[in-house]
């Protein structure tokens, strides 16, 4: 454990940012399993509605960069994708 308060003080902040981070990546991975699952489902009107949270979601934890900006464009470009394949 530190033992100086500056240090002290950057320990607690850093477990903060780990919790916020970990809850953003969360909301990620929640939000692509939603729509996967409506494209599994061939449910193209809820897969897009969903792909638009999933896209809202990704820029922001991009954003918060709890994920890489670059991940988060490339999970949303495979996300439209298979949204885009499934048939009408």
């Amino acid at each position: 454990m530190a033992n100086h308060k500056s240090a002290v003080k950057r320990h607690k902040q850093s477990l903060n940012r780990a919790a916020r981070n970990k809850i953003a990546r969360t909301r990620v991975k929640n939000a692509v399993k939603a729509v996967r699952a409506a494209v599994l489902s061939k449910d193209k009107a809820g897969a897009e509605s969903l792909l638009s949270t999933a896209a809202s979601v990704l820029s922001k934890a991009a954003g918060k960069k709890a994920i890489h900006r670059r991940k988060a464009a490339r999970k949303l470009s495979r996300l439209t994708k298979a949204v885009n394949a499934v048939s009408a």
